[in-house]
């Protein structure tokens, strides 16, 4: 079983099930990437690059946006983004979604 779970197709990033130790392995769409730290449970890793200024999607809304280039495997946490976290009624055009 994986370590972590993507938890809608448009996210960009993924959740750790448990504690996971660095350079553990996690399937992307890109193939698979080495995690590049500890992660801790619940806590989200990169599933792709995230580009500093992008948004970091989680349950297929934005969360946050990148404060600085985030690399594929890269715990995700407040050390790199800026919250940008939305009630789940908010409707996907305001959040910046282009394709909603």
């Amino acid at each position: 079983m994986s370590a972590f779970l993507k938890l809608h197709r448009d996210d960009n990033v993924q959740v750790a099930l448990r504690l996971v130790p660095k350079g553990s392995m996690i399937d992307t769409a890109n193939g698979p990437v080495a995690t590049l730290s500890d992660v801790a449970m619940a806590h989200k890793v990169a599933d792709c690059a995230i580009a500093k200024g992008e948004l970091v999607i989680k349950y297929g809304m934005p969360i946050g946006t990148a404060t600085t280039d985030i690399a594929p495997g890269a715990h995700v946490h407040v050390h790199n983004i800026a919250s940008r976290y939305t009630a789940t009624h908010y409707r996907a055009e305001e959040a910046g979604l282009a394709d909603a």
